[in-house]
């Protein structure tokens, strides 16, 4: 059968599972959008901005694990989705993007919109080429997908426009050998018996386990049990290391709780199981580590492991607990729980509000949200303090989903992975935890939301400035410069594009407030005003930050600016 290579594209993709392609239509696309304007089970999400289109691709393929899809046009269009693939790439989720080209006789002669998105895209993804000629469609586009599921990452496959509408004859069905079959890697036995060794051998052991527990809970509990071990998650190990654990005793990081950090610090060996935790001052010095990662370049780049064992973390504990010697000795364990009960005690008791304020601690506003959303609710959190609050009042049950830029690291997720999850699971509570600077930087999407017609619920952490990036300018002694915001009223906003807006400033009406965004059946918007000088404390403070913050407090003194420090104190200590 004759195709062109347009109609190998979409039919490939279509047989991956795909059934959304995320973007905004361009002349190089036009043969590809035509494709898929014709095919019933496969349709064309626009959104506003081809970035948002990769943060949403990013989100379907989190929550499902399957291909999903965004696309740019030539020059231009393409560079867009480039932040939202690092952070697909960075969080190893398979998204395809298709980066179309100029015409191919003119690359290479400077024509308009040319780029080199081959280049370009290199470092943020695990494929990455040139589909010159029509006879490559067929190999090079299930290499992509192929590439894009079993590396976990980002596959880009750059095509010119011309090349779109050519024919290919005899072109055979897709075939695409390692879709839905999932490959187990197991350690060496010899490795498995070292690691339980040095286990047995120890008197205390903490467990830090990450995104690579997933599937692996009641593995996971069996090990902390045999060990008697207090189990610190990463952020990106919350959603499944968190539910129905009882050896739980919260992050550690910059985000995390002095009880997930005083647990790993007074450990005799640390167990890490499936993480990549990038922060080396929140590891341990002198304890003895093993590690388990299904990538073997990652163990030991963090820390000193005494023992490394390459496999998928379920499979691997299945393999250590026969070995292990079942400690009767529970000290550090219930040390480390009882540490978790007061540090969650002491952060409830800041999650307050108090009637007739004018406006409220985030804390309270996530805690309320937390209470309300359901049960298996999709949150979406944007970088900086929404993350800290989602990490800190979320709590996980097995069925509730959390997706940010945990890797990456970027301001304005949020909303368009929000979008992505909505059309992925329609029937679920898909909540946007946004900051306001990561609203306003795609604020377009809301009109993608509009457009979609998806019940999505935004709630805006509205604190006029860049909170985050505030907070890290105090710890290291500078006056915040540059950091505030001239936000408009967001729920005004909202309304004036089609959603549904609500503004809230005093606790005492947001449990209501909350209430009615979650029963509305459309999209919402809630402005959420919040204190903008309240502290987000790491779980501990070394003397270079306490001398940062000493500093900043003279300078704002010295510049007539001590009025901050009385705010900030009636924020943070008088409640």
């Amino acid at each position: 059968m004759t195709k062109t290579v347009a109609e190998i594209l979409v039919d490939t993709l279509m047989a991956a599972g795909v059934q959304r392609v995320y973007g905004v239509v361009g002349d190089s696309l036009n043969a590809i959008t035509d494709v898929i304007r014709a095919r019933e089970g496969i349709e064309w999400i626009h959104v506003r901005n081809e970035e948002a289109g990769a943060f949403a691709a990013g989100a379907e393929a989190h929550l499902t694990g399957s291909l999903a899809v965004c696309a740019g046009s030539c020059g231009p269009g393409n560079t867009h989705l480039l932040n939202g693939l690092y952070d697909c790439n960075r969080s190893r989720v398979p998204v395809l993007a298709i980066a179309a080209q100029i015409p191919s006789g003119e690359i290479g002669t400077g024509y308009f919109q040319e780029t080199h998105p081959e280049t370009t895209f290199k470092e943020c993804s695990a494929y990455c080429e040139l589909l010159s000629q029509p006879g490559q469609a067929v190999r090079m586009i299930e290499a992509a997908i192929q590439t894009a599921l079993s590396a976990r990452g980002v596959s880009v496959l750059v095509v010119p426009g011309d090349v779109t509408h050519l024919d290919v004859p005899n072109v055979p069905a897709p075939r695409l050998p390692i879709l839905r079959r999932v490959a187990t890697l197991r350690p060496a036995e010899r490795d498995v018996r070292e690691a339980a060794a040095l286990l047995n051998e120890v008197e205390k052991v903490t467990i830090l386990a990450g995104a690579g527990c997933a599937g692996a809970h009641t593995e996971l509990l069996a090990v902390a049990e045999a060990l008697g071990a207090p189990i610190v998650h990463a952020l990106r190990g919350k959603e499944f290391v968190e539910p129905n654990n009882p050896y739980d005793v919260g992050l550690t990081g910059l985000l995390g709780f002095s009880s997930g950090y005083e647990a790993i610090m007074n450990c005799d060996a640390l167990l890490m199981l499936g993480t990549d935790f990038p922060y080396i001052q929140f590891l341990p010095d002198e304890a003895r580590v093993v590690q388990v990662d299904v990538r073997a370049a990652h163990i030991g780049r963090r820390t000193r492991v005494e023992v490394g064992l390459v496999g998928d973390v379920a499979e691997t504990l299945r393999l250590l607990v026969p070995q292990l010697t079942h400690k009767t000795d529970r000290a550090h364990l219930e040390k480390s729980l009882k540490h978790y009960r007061d540090t969650r005690q002491s952060l409830d008791e800041l999650a307050t509000g108090e009637p007739g304020d004018t406006s409220m601690h985030p804390q309270y506003v996530t805690r309320l949200l937390n209470e309300q959303a359901a049960e298996d609710a999709v949150f979406t959190c944007d970088v900086g303090t929404p993350t800290i609050w989602a990490a800190r009042y979320l709590l996980f049950n097995g069925k509730r989903r959390l997706i940010g830029s945990f890797n990456h690291g970027s301001m304005a997720g949020a909303m368009p992975q929000a979008i992505g999850a909505q059309l992925t699971y329609p029937g679920r509570q898909v909540i946007a935890m946004a900051g306001d600077g990561g609203l306003a930087m795609l604020l377009g999407e809301l009109l993608t939301i509009r457009q979609l017609k998806l019940p999505v619920k935004i709630v805006v952490y509205n604190n006029s400035s860049l909170g985050f990036v505030e907070l890290e300018m105090k710890a290291n002694g500078y006056l915040e410069y540059g950091t505030a915001l001239d936000n408009p009223n967001f729920a005004d906003l909202a309304e004036a594009a089609g959603l549904h807006g609500i503004r809230v400033t005093d606790p005492a009406d947001l449990p209501t407030a909350i209430a009615e965004m979650l029963a509305h059946p459309g999209p919402v918007l809630l402005d959420a005003v919040v204190k903008r000088t309240e502290l987000s404390m790491p779980p501990t403070i070394d003397a270079s930050q306490v001398k940062g913050f000493s500093l900043y407090a003279l300078k704002a003194i010295m510049n007539g600016r001590g009025d901050e420090l009385v705010e900030l104190a009636k924020t943070n200590l008088f409640r």
